[in-house]
């Protein structure tokens, strides 16, 4: 996993924690047991794992989520992590470099790559 710096992951950890509140704010507007309903069910789940594993780096402290999540539940969480990274570089395609929602979807993109790799390095411990 590459290094980032203490400042790095405390802004990638607003990022997921923003993306978890926003998540949060839509679940009233799909009825449950609909497809949307679902998918953003699974991304708040994704995104509370990012979350956990973002401040176990920067806790520096033994990973635990091991005892949290089960590796079917990590796998599962690496789908709509990936689907946000899709869905964002789609998006930016449709915005001038340099703009504001450019730069933002590049930020997202970001984080999500970041939570990514922290997944798949947990799944690697639990082999």
């Amino acid at each position: 996993m590459e290094n980032y710096t203490n400042e790095e992951l405390t802004a990638v950890l607003r990022e997921v924690a923003s993306t978890i509140s926003k998540c949060e704010k839509m679940q009233g507007e799909f009825a449950e047991g609909t497809a949307q309903c679902s998918l953003l069910i699974n991304r708040i789940k994704a995104m509370v794992i990012s979350k956990l594993l973002i401040e176990s780096e920067l806790s520096q402290k033994e990973q635990r989520i091991m005892e949290q999540y089960t590796k079917e539940e990590l796998i599962e969480a690496l789908r709509p992590v990936a689907s946000v990274i899709s869905k964002c570089e789609k998006a930016q395609g449709k915005f001038a470099e340099g703009t504001a929602h450019h730069k933002h979807l590049e930020n997202l993109i970001k984080v999500m790559n970041l939570s990514k790799g922290l997944i798949e390095e947990q799944l690697t411990l639990m082999e």
